[in-house]
């Protein structure tokens, strides 16, 4: 297993993980831009598909041919009302319900939380991150609200000044000497430095830890007794767990086992979960169990004037429409070794999660869409063939 301590890697930011950082993308299967109310009551119903059922044997084709020399292995769990499926392949993934690194799924535990402490009244989304946490946007900075933070258009710096050996609040200070920001509000783009900040207000607000935060408010709750966010310095994964395989750039092409690795991503991107899980939680997260109503509208409320082709609701979600029509929110993440993501219906007629472990070889995103056409029987691109 390679040593990856003493790296000092740069951060993957949103820029560099390209299309894996939100893996059903705008341009491949468009995401559609929404005004304020858009997603809340109606308009995300799509074309009729009642009765159809589960494709299961699509499924298992989705899986087929796993491992080759681009993934060595994944997993599919379908569940709502159309019926459930589970499915696993490949030397990589030992039992459907193993654990694995999810990556910037994380961010969706860190929107519920600080859409809780909205809730509470312990803050508000149109509250500023200089009012939260004074001094830590420079001075002369565009005011930053929450909601920005969380749909991705605060026009802060990419975190590419930050390496992966820094506390968050240490990276979230590198990354703001680094560069310009942008006026917030007018762009969507994703950048981590948004869900650090998000998990430094948190901490800010409660006086506890990101952890206890989550742990208290969502994991226990749901029983998600699979779940959790490592420490800074907790680098393990828990049997059973899928393996993450990935080719050295410039090295051999012989994998590396980079299962164990330093979960720097923290709130957004640093947590470790399971298939069951995840459904669990995004079914009860949809539902309702989670948020009161104000904030559940929020959960999926879109940012009206920004523009991008990828944009993303104050919950964090994003919006995906393929091209029959059929609309899904959701999640995807990435760290080395690891591809996973939830997207589901708004009415929960399907639930979708799984986990990929690419090698970086060559990118993952068709093995991705060819799941996601067989999961929502949709069409896909042809690069999914």
């Amino acid at each position: 297993m390679a040593n990856l301590r003493g790296r000092k890697r740069r951060w993957r930011s949103g820029a560099a993980v390209g299309v894996v950082a939100a893996v059903l993308v705008a341009g491949t299967v468009p995401a559609v831009a929404a005004g304020p109310g858009h997603g809340v009551a109606g308009g995300d119903q799509g074309p009729d598909k009642s009765g159809r059922g589960l494709d299961k044997e699509a499924l298992r084709a989705a899986l087929a041919g796993l491992p080759d020399e681009n993934v060595t292995g994944g997993l599919i769990r379908m569940s709502g009302t159309d019926g459930r499926w589970t499915g696993a392949a490949g030397p990589s993934v030992p039992t459907a319900d193993a654990h694995f690194r999810i990556g910037s799924v994380t961010k969706i535990f860190t929107s519920t939380v600080l859409l809780q402490l909205a809730a509470e009244g312990r803050l508000a989304l149109d509250d500023t991150v200089q009012e939260l946490m004074p001094g830590l946007l420079p001075a002369g900075y565009f005011p930053v609200t929450v909601g920005q933070l969380l749909s991705h258009t605060s026009g802060l710096q990419i975190m590419t000044c930050a390496t992966e050996d820094m506390s968050p609040r240490e990276a979230v200070d590198a990354s703001l000497a680094c560069g310009e920001p942008t006026e917030p509000g007018r762009a969507t783009r994703y950048n981590g430095i948004n869900y650090f900040i998000a998990g430094l207000i948190i901490e800010q607000v409660t006086g506890r830890t990101y952890g206890s935060e989550v742990r208290t408010r969502i994991l226990t709750p749901l029983r998600l007794r699979d779940t959790y966010v490592p420490a800074l310095d907790d680098w393990s994964i828990p049997a059973p767990y899928t393996r993450g395989l990935v080719a050295v750039p410039g090295g051999s092409g012989e994998l590396t086992d980079v299962s164990v690795q330093n979960p720097y991503g923290w709130a957004e991107g640093g947590m470790i979960s399971n298939a069951p899980d995840l459904a669990r939680f995004f079914t009860a997260l949809y539902r309702g169990r989670l948020l009161p109503p104000a904030q559940q509208k929020d959960l999926f409320r879109m940012p009206a004037a920004a523009s991008g082709d990828t944009q993303f609701s104050y919950g964090g979600l994003q919006r995906t429409e393929f091209p029959d029509g059929t609309v899904v929110w959701g999640k995807s993440g990435h760290v080395p070794g690891y591809t996973s993501g939830a997207f589901a219906t708004r009415d929960l007629r399907r639930l979708l999660v799984y986990a990929l472990n690419p090698t970086d070889r060559s990118p993952e995103l068709p093995y991705v869409l060819r799941i996601a056409g067989a999961a929502f029987d949709v069409p896909v691109p042809a690069t999914a063939g």
